[in-house]
């Protein structure tokens, strides 16, 4: 299993807004690249783009979370 990790501290958000659906659901196939996230950090949404590729096995952590840096944000399996 591999994992997408934070790279700073901040609020990791699932959706880009309160309205819309998660950047990935269980299941999802993930590319080298693909959005999964949001960090905001001082009202500064930062994308988090996943650096392998996989399936999406699910977030880590509930959406509007702080989360430190180095932090699992989502998991992924081949």
């Amino acid at each position: 299993m591999a994992v997408i990790q934070s790279p700073l501290p901040g609020i990791f958000y699932h959706k880009p807004t309160p309205e819309d659906p998660p950047f990935r659901l269980t299941g999802d196939d993930v590319a080298v690249g693909d959005t999964i996230g949001l960090v905001e950090v001082m009202k500064t949404f930062i994308e988090i783009k996943s650096e392998i590729p996989g399936k999406f096995e699910g977030y880590a952590i509930a959406d509007g979370s702080p989360v430190t840096a180095g932090e699992t944000l989502a998991e992924l399996s081949d």
